[in-house]
């Protein structure tokens, strides 16, 4: 079946935008775009203000969490769990969120569920379980060692090369598609700071070569800029956070090709969360949050190559407004086209050898498109409320509008 969308505006994710364009979607690839008069009949034709490729979430997690707090990982059952994960699912994508980079979580189970047609949701492409050191950035620190082992969907806890080849296998036997490591402290944890670097420069190495003999690549978690300089050397291939980048690691990111995955949005998110999590979580977010917002403004500065990621994590109708991310793009520097490439165009970048063809409205494309009821070039607004969002398409079906 073929499908015919003509916008008053159509833009492409990466070049310049076209008025009164058409994209035609044949099956679930793009066989056309370009100027309305040039394009040919269809079985059904949608006429929208604007049409884009569907947005890319580079940064999230469908962990069926309810609340802020990693404790509740203990208390709550890997099914309930699952079940909530299926409803975010399917909010992010009529939020006009085609295509997850799942860094931690389901996201490997979730895709086999929604590419055999059981569950309607973006694609995933699914990190499976995070690798972490004991006492690290995705343990739990609270509990006894032996039952954090038995959490599924969250961390991997790995110490030395030998545990950690085996954690990048584990993930790679289940089909992960990328591999996700804690490279610093973080936030939400208890003990660890965010400063600190996690894994030695060994078992970093090994991680990154693993995965590289598997055509994955490594998606690092890293606050402190020891973290950041460490998996750099490793030849991790996306930063994620980065807080505290500073010149001298964006020039190490410039020069090994790195993705940076700021998720600014979880810092404003968790900063309105002050009553809903624990105290020790609200006082680092507290303490990163300035300096990633300068980081920021650096890397955009700089034209270090970014994406566009939220790091969602607590389950409800937060799900579905992940395109907020774009309008704070722009709050740190980005022009309204450079956001909107870093939330689609630059999206496959961040699974380097895994990247489909994907993220633009390009003929041979894959057919994700969305339209809005708003002009993003001149008024951001809109991103972030997902009712803007008027029209899905994924792989050439509409499942909205």
């Amino acid at each position: 079946m073929t499908v015919r969308i003509d916008a008053d505006l159509l833009i492409p994710g990466r070049g310049e935008p076209i008025s009164n364009g058409s994209v035609v979607l044949d099956g679930s690839k793009i066989s056309y775009v370009g100027p309305r008069d040039g394009a040919s009949d269809a079985d059904s034709v949608a006429s929208v203000p604007v049409a884009m490729p569907g947005l890319w979430e580079c940064h999230g997690h469908f962990a069926g969490m309810v609340k802020p707090d990693i404790e509740t990982l203990l208390v709550t059952s890997t099914a309930t769990r699952a079940a909530i994960g299926a409803v975010d699912v399917q909010r992010t994508l009529f939020g006009g969120v085609t295509s997850v980079r799942e860094v931690g979580g389901f996201g490997v189970d979730i895709a086999l569920a929604i590419d055999s047609g059981v569950l309607t949701g973006p694609t995933v492409y699914g990190a499976g379980q995070v690798l972490t050191t004991t006492a690290g950035h995705a343990d739990i620190h609270s509990a006894p060692l032996d039952m954090v082992h038995h959490v599924e969907g969250f961390g991997i806890l790995c110490d030395g090369v030998p545990e950690v080849l085996k954690a990048v296998r584990t993930n790679l036997r289940r089909n992960a598609k990328v591999i996700k490591i804690c490279a610093s402290g973080g936030v939400m944890s208890e003990v660890d700071h965010p400063m600190h670097q996690q894994f030695s420069d060994d078992e970093l190495r090994a991680i990154v070569e693993e995965a590289g003999r598997a055509e994955r690549v490594v998606a690092a978690h890293c606050h402190g800029k020891a973290g950041i300089m460490a998996a750099l050397r490793a030849g991790v291939h996306t930063i994620e956070h980065g807080s505290f980048l500073d010149d001298e690691a964006v020039d190490a990111m410039l020069e090994t090709g790195a993705v940076y995955v700021p998720t600014r949005w979880i810092v404003d998110s968790l900063l309105q969360m002050e009553d809903r999590m624990p105290r020790y979580a609200y006082e680092k977010m507290v303490f990163v949050a300035d300096h990633q917002a300068n980081a920021i403004k650096l890397a955009i500065s700089r034209g270090v190559p970014i994406a566009m990621g939220t790091d969602i994590f607590v389950s409800g109708d937060g799900f579905g407004r992940n395109g907020y991310e774009i309008k704070l793009l722009q709050d740190f520097g980005m022009t309204a086209l450079e956001a909107i490439e870093a939330a689609t165009a630059n999206g496959p970048l961040t699974l380097g050898p895994q990247a489909p063809m994907s993220g633009q409205l390009k003929e041979g494309y894959d057919a994700d498109v969305i339209a809005l009821d708003f002009d993003p070039l001149v008024d951001a607004s809109g991103w972030g409320d997902p009712d803007r969002v008027t029209h899905v398409w994924k792989a050439g079906t509409a499942v909205k509008g």
